[in-house]
């Protein structure tokens, strides 16, 4: 099934040392493409779908690398501008057993960082678009890009597009003067669908909820009540034993009924980089061609079979991933 799904967010690239050395014992770095939202749209054009990313790369043979690659995944690169500002980066050492991975950024001088609203033509990029993505990383990274994206919000409701977004809040972004919790708030109001749990909640609405299963419908709720544009809430569940092993779960509020999935388990772990992307891209697809129940559980089997996968992008098949999703989790070799 081919439909027109729209992501906007910042390209970056991951800098790693090779398998799970330390920057300190490394002299080589790995590096990947990618971006909250990109992980998304790559995830969705690798599964078939007619997705088109909306971002600024540095116009150097840097950002030509990014653009080469995500127009290897077939999405459509046409708004994705180029300026003199470089892409931005983060530094990834990747943790083993009881040693948690580390993340550091430099993003907030990025070519991302100096979009503006006069750049996107939203009337034109959101033509046939069914589905609308965006997550919480871009509006805190500077106002152009909060400005930016409400402009591209606003046209997508007026249109009756359906607008998905994981409004994580990340407190190291926000550097700009603005309160992150209220803007972030403000933007979920433009959204229909809402990809995230009790802590994303808490976050906008100022509230306490617990994360238990109570909690969380209490929370979805409160959320549906101040942000009645919300009719849908799914939510992925991590439970990590260690660094090498996690267990994946989804939750969902829809028409005041409250449904899961069974857990799954992932050991030994890979990559964790782009997992809760992973479930993102499985839901907008799943809600494309299943019924919501489905959906979350393929939400949540993408999410699981991303954490085998090296990189920030789901690489796997929708067949692979039904696989999973049916229970088929053992492993063997397919000839």
């Amino acid at each position: 099934m081919s439909s027109k799904i729209v992501t906007f967010g910042e390209v970056i690239m991951r800098l790693s040392p090779p398998g799970n050395k330390t920057m300190k014992q490394s002299s080589e770095m790995e590096f990947y493409f990618g971006g909250t939202e990109l992980n998304v749209a790559s995830s969705l054009a690798t599964l078939g779908c007619d997705v088109k990313h909306i971002s600024n790369v540095s116009d150097d043979f840097v950002g030509e690398s990014a653009i080469s690659f995500i127009k290897s995944f077939g999405i459509d690169t046409s708004f994705i501008n180029t300026n003199e500002h470089p892409l931005g980066l983060y530094f990834l050492e990747v943790g083993s057993s009881v040693r948690a991975s580390r993340i550091t950024y430099n993003r907030l001088h990025g070519s991302f960082s100096h979009i503006k609203p006069e750049q996107v033509d939203w009337k034109k990029a959101l033509e046939s678009c069914e589905f609308f993505h965006w997550t919480g990383i871009s509006p805190g990274i500077s106002e152009g890009a909060y400005e930016t994206l409400k402009e591209g919000l606003k046209l997508a409701r007026e249109m009756g597009i359906q607008i998905t977004t994981d409004p994580a809040y990340r407190s190291n972004l926000w550097k700009y003067g603005k309160n992150g919790n209220e803007i972030l708030k403000e933007l979920v109001s433009y959204s229909t669908i809402f990809i995230g749990g009790v802590n994303e909640i808490n976050e906008i609405l100022d509230t306490q909820f617990s994360t238990d299963q109570k909690g969380f419908i209490e929370a979805c709720k409160e959320l549906k009540k101040q942000i009645p544009s919300i009719h849908r809430i799914f939510d992925k569940v991590r439970i990590g034993v260690t660094a090498s092993s996690q267990q994946t779960q989804g939750r969902a509020w829809v028409e005041e009924t409250y449904f899961e999935t069974e857990l799954l388990e992932v050991s030994p772990v890979v990559d964790r980089i782009g997992t809760g992307d992973a479930f993102a891209a499985g839901l907008i697809y799943g809600l494309l061609n299943f019924d919501d129940e489905k959906a979350l559980k393929f939400a949540n089997a993408a999410c699981a079979i991303k954490h085998t996968i090296l990189g920030d992008t789901n690489y796997c098949s929708a067949e692979d991933i039904l696989e999973v999703m049916n229970g088929n989790s053992g492993g063997r070799i397919k000839r």
